[in-house]
């Protein structure tokens, strides 16, 4: 019973962080002289309260979820990918390459390519600190970050120069952003509201990943080598191989999302200079999504939705109840803060009960007979 009760105080860890989070959020919100029930009120009904809002909610949820389903397969390979942000703005560059090249090609064979390119763009931006890693042990945290420089500077040349739309770039003040995308490119829409089958897609995915990685004998390679690469190593397996293979499908799936976000939501790249004008923080809080999720494809799916719906009923409270938009992003740190210290916690907590039960299970020492020998004269 024990074992048992701990096992679901550890599943429900995230839920109570998350708690925990909003219980400290209320107490800034007393502070600021604002009723925490009526600020979680308007975020709920920001978020769940209508049929649009719940559109709005999954919408946001999308390319959260597919970050996450690329980190669930990196981290369980033992590389920590945080170059999300980059991935998805080079994969969102590819793709809007070929819809604003080939503007005659039918709208699905456009789409199709323009989403496999993202895919293909993110692998390759991931691939890069998987190499570094696998064959000269550089750090794929260090690596990860500084491509995520290189891809906002990339973005940044490319909308004020060679991609810019044609209609700013005679202007004095330019914006900096590509031109719009034809309506036939634009991925269909699954109700009248502004949710589309990326949303759709991104759920199949989380299937697939799930069966890749406990059904097929690649994810059990990826596991095994996150798990123990020294034991893996001798098992056979070729560890560099699939260091960059968790690294690539993590950025493959990332450049998905920036694909998704251009073809499903902008119909252009358009940013403000940082990546987040782009991406709006998908790369990073898809992370905490994934971890959210204890880095199941499954379970990210719900965990992404929540994450969605408090960043959409996050800024209805802003509206509603007049808050400073600092403390919706403070809101959503900390519960970034709590849901990631909660799981360093569980994996804490899993150790000592393994510790625990190799000591219950290890057999006890036997006292040896003393050994009586005779003093030489």
């Amino acid at each position: 019973m024990r074992s048992r009760l701990s096992t679901l105080f550890d599943a429900l860890l995230p839920v109570i962080a998350t708690l925990a989070a909003l219980a400290v959020g209320a107490v800034m919100l007393l502070f600021l002289k604002v009723n925490p029930i009526e600020a979680y009120g308007a975020l709920w009904n920001g978020a769940f309260g209508s049929p649009n809002s719940i559109a709005e909610t999954l919408v946001k949820a999308t390319p959260l979820l597919l970050v996450a389903l690329g980190i669930c397969i990196s981290f369980r390979g033992d590389v920590i990918n945080i170059g999300g942000e980059g991935q998805m703005i080079v994969g969102a560059i590819l793709a809007t390459w070929i819809g604003l090249t080939f503007t005659n090609a039918p709208g699905w064979l456009i789409v199709t390519a323009a989403l496999l390119a993202g895919f293909a763009g993110g692998a390759v931006w991931g691939g890069i600190p998987g190499l570094l890693k696998a064959y000269f042990n550089v750090n794929e945290i260090l690596s990860t970050v500084m491509m995520n420089a290189i891809a906002v500077q990339l973005m940044n040349f490319l909308l004020r120069g060679p991609m810019i739309d044609p209609s700013q770039a005679e202007l004095a003040s330019k914006i900096p952003q590509t031109a719009r995308l034809e309506d036939a490119f634009h991925l269909a829409r699954l109700a009248p509201t502004r949710l589309h089958l990326g949303a759709l897609i991104a759920v199949i995915l989380a299937i697939l990943v799930y069966i890749l990685l406990w059904r097929t004998t690649l994810g059990y390679r990826i596991r095994a080598v996150g798990q123990n690469p020294n034991a893996s190593r001798y098992a056979g397996i070729k560890v560099p191989r699939y260091v960059v293979l968790a690294l690539l499908l993590s950025g493959a799936f990332a450049g998905l999302a920036g694909a998704v976000q251009v073809y499903g939501v902008n119909y252009r790249m358009i940013t403000d200079g940082s990546a987040s004008g782009f991406t709006g923080s998908a790369g990073f809080n898809g992370i905490v999504a994934a971890l959210f999720g204890q880095l199941h494809p499954l379970w990210s799916i719900p965990a992404s939705i929540l994450f969605g719906a408090l960043l959409v009923g996050a800024n209805s409270m802003q509206r509603v109840v007049q808050v400073p938009s600092a403390l919706i992003t403070v809101l959503n740190g900390l519960v970034v803060v709590f849901v990631v210290s909660s799981e360093i916690w569980r994996h804490r907590r899993q150790r000592r009960r393994l510790a625990a039960v190799r000591e219950d299970e290890s057999p006890p020492k036997q006292d040896q007979p003393e050994v009586q020998t005779e003093a030489k004269p």
